[in-house]
């Protein structure tokens, strides 16, 4: 783990905050050790590019003959929107601390981290080659071996390692309290995720064409109070630190290969809400292929090997999971001797099985609130939103609204995962109104 001794390694702290820029990155980075043991000292042979893509921060690409690496700083206000919406730059803290730990727990799963300097709200970390955005790749038809297994195993040892299931008090109570000050993203969640999209919030919007099934939603009882009672335990269940934003937009693959990026909603929360925001974004891809892949039997396969890598990510995190509870339960809760130690294997097994299906209707709920979220509030998803055929992309989003109310209102009943597939080719095959 880097220490705080070595992050502020040559600091470029001695002025106030200022945004990077193409032009100036070489000049304020280029005495940093860190840097330029990897770049080399001649800033004149650094290339750098501006490749942010996504809602908040600044992300730079720099190149040298030497080596390469990334740069992300964070603005003071949501990129997306504008100064008009603030946010403090200590966001980088949160994702900086949060990045080490998802190293320390899974190892090789996300960038290495060579610098982070605090008063600059800028890390430094590992550039990720050939990799691609996961959700392009889901755009485009590609597949990723071994990706369920990785995403499984990432969620199932991230959020085993960061509760007391794992942790002694006094560290686990610490880290949660340094989470706790994440506060300005856990409004974004607890608003945007979870309120905005059941009335209409100023910054939310959707296709016109969903116009009856919003208003049906927005009327829904049942389902606005299972939104609330889901951000009830968001707010309050303080399981285990979550990356907070996991998606197909904050994973990277090569064909082969799989690392998860942009952890800066980190939070500590149920550990179903990282699983079910992942399976959500899967879902959602499910419902966009008909905009994407013309030729139906192409697309009917792909969906197939999309709805297999769900219940894949599944299967994984439970196989994980039992195995960290058999081998690495050394927390504070469900300990050995009140199990194990007094010759109490099945107490063992039936605890965990109890656990699992804990995880298994949160995440299921969370699943169903992120796709409504990402169809109605502000922040949608690249496979519907590039749609340009405005009732095609309508059918699409509509049929995952279908699937994300039952979901988030029926979590309760739902037994296992062969039923949520069923359900969702079900409602593919139906009219989405």
């Amino acid at each position: 783990m880097l220490t705080a001794k070595a992050n502020r390694e040559g600091s470029v702290t001695d002025r106030s905050y200022e945004p990077l820029t193409i032009d100036t990155l070489a000049g304020r980075l280029g005495q940093v050790p860190a840097v330029v043991r990897r770049l080399g000292a001649d800033t004149g042979l650094w290339e750098v590019r501006e490749v942010g893509d996504g809602n908040l921060n600044l992300v730079f690409t720099v190149r040298s003959p030497h080596g390469r690496l990334i740069v992300k700083q964070a603005l003071p206000y949501v990129r997306l929107v504008g100064d008009s919406w603030p946010l403090p730059l200590k966001r980088a803290f949160f994702e900086y601390h949060a990045l080490i730990r998802q190293a320390e727990r899974d190892p090789g799963s996300v960038p290495e981290v060579y610098h982070f300097d605090e008063a600059q709200a800028i890390i430094v970390m590992e550039y990720l080659t050939p990799h691609v955005i996961l959700r392009h790749k889901l755009m485009a038809g590609a597949r990723v071996e071994g990706l369920a297994q990785r995403l499984g195993e990432f969620c199932a040892r991230t959020l085993f390692r960061g509760s007391d299931l794992s942790m002694d008090t006094a560290r686990r109570k610490a880290d949660a309290a340094l989470f706790l000050g994440n506060v300005e993203l856990d409004d974004i969640t607890e608003n945007l995720v979870f309120s905005d999209p059941y009335f209409d919030a100023e910054m939310n919007h959707h296709t016109p064409g969903l116009d009856p099934l919003v208003k049906r939603l927005r009327a829904d009882i049942d389902l606005k109070i299972a939104a609330q009672e889901l951000k009830a335990a968001f707010a309050n269940n303080a399981e285990t630190m979550l990356h907070g934003d996991l998606h197909t937009g904050s994973i990277m693959c090569t064909d082969s290969e799989t690392r998860v990026i942009d952890p800066e909603f980190a939070h500590y929360g149920p550990m179903g809400f990282d699983i079910g925001m992942l399976i959500a974004n899967f879902f959602m891809a499910y419902y966009a292929m008909p905009g994407h892949i013309a030729d139906a039997r192409a697309r009917a396969d792909y969906q197939e090997w999309i709805l297999a890598t769900i219940a894949g990510i599944w299967e994984s995190f439970e196989t994980e999971f039992s195995r960290l509870w058999r081998t690495e339960r050394r927390g504070i809760l469900f300990q050995a001797s009140l199990f194990e130690d007094q010759g109490d294997d099945l107490g063992a097994e039936q605890a965990l099985a109890r656990r699992l299906a804990h995880v298994w209707r949160d995440t299921l709920g969370f699943a169903g609130i992120e796709m409504i979220r990402r169809t109605l509030s502000l922040a949608h998803i690249a496979e519907n939103d590039t749609i340009e055929d405005e009732a095609l992309r309508a059918a699409c989003e509509g049929r995952g609204l279908r699937l994300a109310r039952i979901l988030a209102t029926g979590r309760e009943n739902i037994a296992g995962m062969g039923a949520v597939l069923a359900l969702a080719r079900e409602i593919e095959r139906k009219d989405w109104t």
